[in-house]
């Protein structure tokens, strides 16, 4: 990534292309890809200028993310994971961004805002412990971000922790998004400085404490779906070019022999235009969820909704259009050697994020439309 601008994704692409079926064999991020995904410029991303970063925008991000997927998705994911981990990062105070990027704005950080931590006051910062699952791609990380409660009943905090600090369980053995290496981070009693935390809610509410970039000042709602959703649209366009070269095969024959068995041209018609108009649209929304997030501090609480609602409406498209192909896919599409059933894999089971569920989406959304906090409280409905 050079200036302001992700441009090249193509070897990434590449790589991961050629390694996914190796990657999910040993759950993990092929070494290469990993190596690869740096050099692209996915971690320096959201990094501040001050440290070496871009301070790049979601729009190019999110169209970077989608053109991995196509090849890759769990390498997409561990992408739009490292950039959007790096942009938390930034909500250090000013110490802990220099600790962090010291060696350069590259530092891979992991890490998890699910607060499965305790942490305790002590003097000159916090003692951490707990057990995060699914950390994803924190076999390479440098650094982790690590949510915990604390027990003076304080609000969540986020801790910075060195990887070598951290030990790591095996424990990610799911049927989809397998490559992404997402095992389970472990601490014990472990000090961490005052520096090298901040309140989560300052998160939420986009307000760093040392850092002034519009990809910094947006609040964590408006953009935390679109991390997810970005592999999916990438992982669609895949499972859509692999679809495509079967179904001109089965249509070819179609034409040289009408009476034999197998689908129709026009079924296969009708499968390509829903399949391909589903993603367009979930693109569209994704694309205008981008352009807002990267109105910074100038989002209002109404698009911030709205987002929450397109990211979570568009991955049930992408979804159902996946779902669609391999449905219409023929029985070589579910054989491990063809990625179409891997893209089927990654989607589905990416689509249960939590981030990502539509029935939340759209309380959020219906706030303040179809009711006010107010208006449905226990009290005003006496």
């Amino acid at each position: 990534m050079g200036g302001t601008t992700m441009l090249d994704t193509e070897e990434l692409a590449r790589q991961a292309a050629a390694s996914a079926q190796r990657a999910e064999e040993a759950r993990t991020l092929d070494p290469e890809a990993a190596k690869l995904l740096l050099h692209t410029g996915f971690a320096r991303h959201f990094v501040p200028r001050a440290h070496g970063g871009t301070e790049g925008t979601f729009a190019q991000v999110t169209e970077a993310v989608a053109r991995v997927g196509a090849a890759c998705p769990a390498t997409a994911w561990c992408a739009s994971l490292a950039a959007s981990l790096g942009r938390m990062a930034a909500y250090l105070p000013a110490d802990g961004q220099r600790e962090v990027w010291e060696q350069g704005p590259d530092a891979l950080v992991a890490g998890s805002l699910s607060p499965f931590g305790k942490a305790a006051p002590t003097v000159g910062g916090h003692t951490l412990s707990g057990r995060w699952p699914y950390v994803s791609a924190v076999a390479y990380a440098d650094w982790l971000l690590l949510c915990a409660t604390l027990a003076d009943g304080a609000g969540p905090r986020v801790f910075a922790v060195p990887r070598a600090a951290v030990d790591v369980v095996d424990t990610w053995d799911s049927a989809g998004m397998r490559a992404t290496g997402s095992h389970t981070a472990v601490v014990a009693d472990l000090f961490v400085p005052g520096h090298r935390s901040f309140a989560r809610a300052d998160l939420l509410t986009g307000t760093p404490a040392a850092a002034e970039a519009g990809c910094h000042t947006v609040p964590l709602e408006a953009v935390n779906g679109l991390s997810f959703a970005a592999p999916l649209l990438g992982a669609a366009d895949g499972a859509l070019a692999s679809w495509t070269a079967y179904a001109q095969v089965k249509a070819r024959s179609a034409v040289l022999n009408p009476k034999a068995p197998g689908p129709s041209r026009e079924a296969l018609a009708g499968v390509l235009a829903h399949a391909a108009g589903e993603t367009d649209a979930a693109r569209l929304l994704l694309e205008r969820c981008a352009r807002v997030a990267d109105l910074g501090v100038e989002v209002t609480p109404q698009e911030v909704r709205r987002n929450l609602r397109d990211t979570a409406l568009a991955v049930r498209m992408l979804a159902s259009a996946v779902n669609r192909l391999v449905a219409n896919g023929g029985t070589t599409g579910f054989s491990e050697d063809r990625p179409l059933q891997r893209f089927w894999r990654d989607v589905n089971a990416s689509a249960t994020h939590i981030a990502l569920q539509f029935d939340a989406a759209a309380l959020a959304y219906a706030e303040g439309q179809l009711w006010t906090t107010q208006t449905s409280s226990p009290q005003a409905a006496r």
